[in-house]
């Protein structure tokens, strides 16, 4: 019960908090107004992309989160910027979506979390057009081998306190072993974040 009361109404506050600091809403602003068209978000969570978005460039926008109190938090965030968002309340291993329907599918500080990434880009894969591109922005393993044993100590506990969030995983290798194309990377330790959860890795990425 006290573990259900935390998921519900603490944890969407606390990652709110935790994923707005000025240095991950710079990264925000450099990656999102490159999506385009038909536009699919996994892990809107409580929609701090949202202003980020260049509205002249979206035809359609849907918000993917299994959190129904993230969604609404967003839902409110999208009002007070106008813009229209269906919200899609589920995991991203299964999306109700049609097959080739996404021109752009946007994953910032998600695939950190999501429990089995491979099935989950495996399903974006399925619902992405050919020309469709990833656009991400994500934490995760740090080039230094003394930092790295750091997250790999700390991850366990960081899990059940962040909602399932995992600081040690490889991003590039997770989209590459899942079949897609990095087509660009940047990657560098965040500016005022703790280096176990400060470095970053953002780009795009094609089937």
């Amino acid at each position: 019960m006290i573990k259900a009361a935390y998921e519900k109404f603490l944890l969407p506050k606390l990652l709110d908090t935790c994923c707005s600091t000025k240095p991950i809403q710079y990264q925000r602003k450099k990656i999102v107004p490159q999506a385009k068209g038909t536009v699919l978000e996994i892990g809107v969570g409580s929609g701090l992309n949202i202003p980020f978005y260049e509205k002249k460039d979206i035809h359609k926008i849907y918000g993917l989160d299994p959190s129904e109190e993230l969604c609404e938090m967003a839902r409110k965030t999208a009002e007070n910027n106008q813009l229209k968002i269906d919200f899609l309340i589920n995991g991203a291993e299964e999306i109700e979506l049609p097959s080739n329907s996404i021109d752009t599918v946007l994953i910032t500080y998600t695939l950190c979390t999501i429990p089995n990434p491979n099935d989950a880009l495996k399903e974006i894969k399925r619902v992405m057009r050919s020309d469709a591109r990833i656009l991400f922005c994500e934490h995760g393993t740090a080039p230094d081998k003394n930092i790295v044993k750091w997250q790999n100590r700390i991850n366990p506990l960081w899990g059940k306190l962040f909602g399932g969030c995992n600081i040690n995983r490889d991003i590039p290798n997770i989209l590459v072993s899942a079949g897609f194309k990095i087509k660009n990377l940047d990657q560098m330790y965040l500016p005022s974040t703790p280096k176990i959860v400060g470095y970053n890795y953002w780009g795009n990425a094609s089937t």
